[in-house]
C-alpha cells in the first residue's frame, strides 16, 4: 500500500527533501536530493479542485456546476490555490465592469456581485 508523500517534518515542521527513489520492479535505488513539485504541498481538496478546473478547461461556469458552488466560491478556492503555490495574487483581475456585465447577463446574483466587488 502506498502512502501520500508528506512534505513537512512531523517533529519540527520544516520542509522535507526526498533523498531516495526505488523501483518497485527491479529494486534499483537512486539516492540524491530531489525537490517536490509545488503541487505536492497542496491538500486533497485543493488537488481535487484543480482536477475539476482542468477537466472543465478553466471554464468557471462548468466548475460551478460540477461542484455545486457559486462563482465567488470558485474564485475564492482558485485564489487560495494560487496563493498556496506561492504566486503573488493580483490586486484585481476582475474589474467592476466585468462584474456588472456578468450581473446583467444573469451569470451571477446581485449578492455575488457585491461580494466580488468588495473583495477586489
Amino acid at each position: 500500500m502506498a502512502y501520500q508523500v508528506i512534505t513537512n517534518c512531523p517533529v519540527c515542521s520544516e520542509v522535507l527533501k526526498i533523498t531516495k527513489l526505488q523501483c518497485t520492479h527491479c529494486h534499483t535505488t537512486i539516492e540524491n536530493e530531489f525537490e517536490l513539485s509545488k503541487f505536492a504541498t497542496l491538500g486533497q481538496e485543493q488537488l481535487f479542485f484543480i482536477e475539476i478546473f482542468l477537466k472543465s478547461r478553466g471554464n468557471i461556469k462548468e466548475v460551478e456546476k460540477e461542484l455545486g458552488v457559486s462563482y465567488p466560491t470558485v474564485r475564492g478556492k482558485l485564489n487560495e490555490i494560487v496563493s498556496a503555490l506561492g504566486f503573488a495574487e493580483k490586486k484585481s483581475d476582475v474589474d467592476d465592469k466585468k462584474v456588472i456585465d456578468m450581473l446583467e447577463k444573469g451569470e451571477i446574483s446581485p449578492d455575488e456581485a457585491l461580494k466580488i466587488i468588495k473583495r477586489n
